[in-house]
């Protein structure tokens, strides 16, 4: 195992999503087509693949975290964009703070702030 590479979301709009995700993360995608659009996070794959049959809800059994710096100023910037609170901002121990939304489309995204956290090669 090497680690992790990409996380996809489905969602039943891909130029809406991708918009949104532009917005939501600072960062034009690098792959763009109508079956795939690839997004690099801090050298991590956000992807987004459009649905084929619409979900009525979304699952919440994994969650994927993005690490970010102020957790508060992101959590509420991706509410101001249209997303719901899944959770809170929450400290789970020590530095470590947590907090997840829904995107437009119910999909989970999480967010950690994690200052011991080191990319390893």
């Amino acid at each position: 195992m090497l680690g992790l590479r990409t996380a996809v979301y489905k969602v039943p709009d891909l130029n809406k999503a991708k918009e949104w995700y532009t917005k939501a993360f600072g960062v034009k995608p690098y792959f763009d087509e109508p079956f795939y659009v690839g997004f690099n996070i801090g050298g991590y794959e956000l992807g987004l693949l459009p649905e084929e049959k619409p979900f009525s809800e979304r699952s919440d059994n994994v969650v994927i975290y993005w690490g970010v710096e102020q957790i508060d100023k992101e959590f509420n910037a991706l509410i101001k964009l249209g997303a719901t609170e899944h959770e809170k901002p929450t400290n789970v121990g020590g530095e470590l703070m947590v907090a997840s939304v829904r995107d437009p489309w119910g999909n989970v995204l999480g967010i950690i702030y994690n200052p011991h956290f080191k990319i390893s090669n």
